[in-house]
């Protein structure tokens, strides 16, 4: 079996490392073509066209590049144009798209499933959502993914060590996140069947307010809590406030080994 993955950063490594040890035959693309990575400009159908002739024909496709620092025009560009090149140059080949659990905009605490509405207020939410749609029309898998954290990576965490943390108002906006490695699982999952065509939410199973996170944190490492602050309503992808809702991706088979952030800090931290 054949994996194309587009995208091979953080989350991207771990899905390779994944699928290479249940014996696929891997080949990885990036912008750069740094390393063993394939160049592919994603935002080009000349160039991914290109790669019917250079690599093997793939079982399954894998949409996981980043958009680095852009904005709306990068998100374009390796969103919504990289999955629309892809599905016309494989058409037919199971594809699967790793979006953001961001385009849910609520911001009443409630839980959020995969039927729960997706109108995000930002436009690189609705290009994200425009390209769900292209994935979803051609019987694609969406992987909604909750805030990525992992060995060497944890913004909460790295800024809560530093004494660089803030407390927004009452601290009472809910943090979903999913450990990276718990995400990769999940991918390779998808690839064997377990996850059929449409949304998933890719998140662990105890979402966390940033008030009991903090208080966990302050407790595990014998630090003060962090100073109230405003709300930050610049960030890129939204100021929004649910719970999301794992249950779907749970009942196909796949469990979590770090179902929360607060377990797997300690081990997290001392990568940091």
């Amino acid at each position: 079996m054949h994996l194309l993955l587009c995208g091979h950063g953080y989350l991207g490594q771990a899905i390779s490392r994944e699928f290479l040890d249940a014996g696929w035959k891997v080949t990885t693309l990036s912008k750069s073509g740094e390393g063993a990575d394939q160049a592919c400009d994603l935002s080009s159908q000349d160039s991914v066209a290109a790669l019917e002739k250079s690599v093997t024909a793939p079982d399954f496709i894998v949409h996981c590049a980043a958009s680095g620092r852009g904005g709306e025009e990068a998100y374009r560009a390796v969103y919504l144009d990289g999955c629309s090149h892809l599905i016309d140059v494989f058409h037919g080949v199971p594809m699967l798209f790793t979006s953001s659990t961001s385009v849910y905009p609520q911001t009443d605490g409630a839980a959020v499933t995969e039927e729960s509405p997706a109108e995000p207020d930002r436009e690189t939410g609705r290009i994200l959502r425009a390209a769900e749609k292209v994935v979803l029309n051609h019987e694609g898998i969406v992987f909604r993914l909750s805030g990525i954290y992992g060995p060497h990576r944890s913004v909460i965490l790295r800024k809560f060590l530093a004494g660089d943390a803030t407390l927004e108002e009452d601290g009472q906006r809910i943090l979903n996140q999913i450990h990276r490695d718990d995400a990769a699982r999940a991918v390779l999952q998808a690839a064997l069947g377990y996850c059929g065509p449409g949304i998933w939410n890719v998140s662990d199973s105890h979402p966390t307010s940033q008030l009991d996170t903090y208080a966990g944190l302050a407790e595990m490492f014998a630090k003060p809590m962090p100073p109230s602050a405003p709300r930050d309503l610049n960030r890129k992808r939204g100021w929004t406030h649910k719970q999301v809702d794992n249950s779907k991706l749970r009942q196909s088979g796949w469990t979590p080994r770090h179902p929360s952030f607060l377990g797997a800090a300690k081990e997290i931290a001392a990568t940091l």
